[in-house]
């Protein structure tokens, strides 16, 4: 039997490294590339979206992970209309090992959902598209996000994440 784990099984690792809970899938999704970007990842792939990095395994996993019990999936209806989910990590999942990995994915997981989607796409536009603002273009792609001091809040959240030692230091740009 081989020791190598099950994609269902890091999508759980996610959320019990995030502080044993995630509030909305955009979230989850963010967490999971800066974990891959920062080395502190499991393998999931990600491409752009229109909410950002995004990858379509991980939304799999997060969904197996659910019906073999490693997490509980609450959903609920925004304010807005539309729906989200809690992701919450069951016991099953073993104990959260302090490290590079939990201090990032914990620390992702207190920013707003907008926050860390604008500094996610940030950081990807940096890394993947080899952009030279990749604040400006983020801004450029997401017009209807950035106000009320969101891409301020987005770029202090970046600061944080990117002063956390990890294996490969997330890219820096201003």
């Amino acid at each position: 039997m081989s020791d190598k784990k099950r994609e269902h099984e890091k999508a759980a690792e996610i959320v019990r490294d995030a502080g044993g809970q995630v509030v909305g899938r955009t979230k989850l999704q963010k967490i999971g590339y800066l974990l891959e970007l920062a080395g502190c990842g499991d393998g999931f792939y990600f491409e752009y979206r229109h909410y950002g990095p995004y990858s379509e395994d991980l939304a799999r996993a997060i969904s197996v992970a659910n019906a073999f019990d490693l997490v509980e999936e609450e959903e609920r209806k925004a304010t807005w209309g539309g729906m989200y989910s809690i992701y919450t990590a069951s016991e099953a999942v073993g104990e959260r090992v302090e490290g590079p990995r939990a201090e990032l994915a914990a620390t992702a997981a207190q920013f707003g959902s907008i926050e860390l989607e604008l500094a996610a796409t940030a950081a990807y536009l940096s890394a993947v598209e080899g952009c030279e603002d990749p604040w400006k273009e983020t801004a450029r792609r997401k017009p209807n996000k950035i106000g009320d001091g969101r891409l301020e809040g987005a770029k202090e959240a970046y600061r944080q994440l990117s002063a956390i030692r990890t294996p490969t230091p997330l890219p820096q740009f201003e």
